[in-house]
Order: structure tokens, then C-alpha cells, then sequence
């Protein structure tokens, strides 16, 4: 899918940069149509109960599975089904609020059918984003992250594809390293490697390295920035 506007910020403006931006080399052919495509845009479909579950999740900070009818919050902070009301049902029959998501850590949990919010940081993306146990709900959709944006949280440029259905996909995500600390890795044995790196423990990371191409860091270097 193509961009629906332009980079508003310096993590969006690095993100698209292209395969022969981000590496710092010519491309023979890379044409503007290939330079504006957005790559694995699409998340896992939720399906029946869980979709339902998701859609009466507000679109608030700190939403979860704790906003569902028919449970209430202890001052041990346990969950626990309300006793003072009929359990609510489903159209399937089956509780707004599952046993499993009552019963996740204890009942203290909440993370089963959490929605992240802009300005929260993310946990570790694993291999399937699964509302159950994950904060993985998107803060104003009814939906889990796509590909894409986890993709975007493991540091992946958006020119990179993945391979095989979406399940396969965010396995291939989730069992990645994640890009930006190969890169100062990369960076830092560079260094070694040429003597340049000094005898001290630490490697000192250049300005705006995470948001940075090869060309931009290697302008930055030249001016002793």
C-alpha cells in the first residue's frame, strides 16, 4: 500500500528511506512508485469472541479486558466475577470475560485484551500477537498490531519484506534481532576492527545514530559531528 502523506517526524523520515539511502549505495533502477510502498500493512484477523471482545475495549490509555461487564476488582486488585449479577453471555453463549483472563497471573494481571497507547513503550514483540496475554491491541482500531508495526517497533526499514503467510511473518519478526542493536553492534566492532574505538569499556554511539542512514552517519563522522 502507498503512504497516505508524508514523514511528519525524523523516526519517519529514517524508517521509508530506501534500500540505497538506508545502505549508502546507487541503485540502477529504484523507481518513486517502489520508493512509496508500504510492506506487511496487515494484522492477524481476530475471529468471532474475540473480535466482539475487542471492539467494547474503549479507546482510552490503560484499557483492557478489566472493561468488560461482568467482573469486578478487589482490593487485592484480583479480578473476580461480579457475584451481585447474572454472568453476561456472549451472542455465542460464552462470558464477555473468559476464565483465562481472569485467571492470567493470578487475576492481577492486565494484560489480556490491553490496548498500547502513543505514548507508552512497547514490550518485547514476540512471535504472534496474541490479545490473551499480550498488550497488543491497537489504541484507536479494533485490532492486534500489523506486521508492519511490529516490524516498525523491532527497528526493520519499511523496504524490508517478509516471507509466507502473516502467522509466518511474525514469527520472522518476533525471533529477530532487533535492527538497531545489530547496527551499533555493526558500529561498534567497525570501530574495533580499525583501531578507532579507543581503550575504553564503552563505545560512545554517535549523535542520532538510531535514526541515522549510512549516509548520514558516515557525513556526520566526516564532520566530526
Amino acid at each position: 500500500m502507498s503512504y497516505r502523506k508524508p514523514p511528519e517526524t525524523e523516526f519517519q523520515k529514517y524508517i521509508r528511506a530506501t534500500k540505497p539511502d538506508m545502505m549508502g549505495f546507487a541503485s540502477i533502477d529504484t523507481t518513486e512508485a517502489e520508493k512509496s510502498v508500504l510492506y506487511d500493512h496487515r494484522p492477524l484477523p481476530l475471529y468471532g469472541d474475540d473480535y466482539l471482545r475487542v471492539c467494547r475495549i474503549p479507546r482510552r490509555k490503560g484499557a483492557n479486558f478489566r472493561d468488560l461487564p461482568g467482573i469486578v476488582v478487589g482490593d487485592d486488585n484480583v479480578v473476580r466475577r461480579d457475584p451481585a449479577m447474572e454472568p453476561i453471555l456472549m451472542p455465542s453463549g460464552k462470558p464477555w470475560v473468559p476464565d483465562y483472563a481472569i485467571n492470567f497471573c493470578g487475576g492481577k494481571s492486565t494484560r489480556p485484551f490491553a490496548r498500547l497507547w502513543w505514548d507508552e513503550t512497547v514490550a518485547t514483540v514476540l512471535c504472534r500477537p496474541d490479545p490473551h496475554s499480550q498488550v497488543i491491541l491497537h489504541p484507536e482500531q479494533d485490532r492486534v498490531l500489523t506486521v508492519r508495526e511490529c516490524a516498525r517497533l523491532q527497528g526493520f526499514p519499511d523496504y524490508y519484506e517478509f516471507c509466507g503467510d502473516v502467522k509466518e511473518r511474525y514469527c520472522q519478526v518476533g525471533n529477530a534481532v532487533a535492527v538497531p542493536v545489530a547496527r551499533a553492534l555493526g558500529y561498534a566492532l567497525g570501530m574495533a576492527a580499525q583501531k578507532l574505538s579507543g581503550d575504553e569499556p564503552l563505545t560512545t554511539l554517535p549523535p542520532k545514530f538510531s535514526h541515522s542512514t549510512t549516509i548520514q552517519l558516515l557525513q556526520s563522522l566526516s564532520n566530526g559531528v
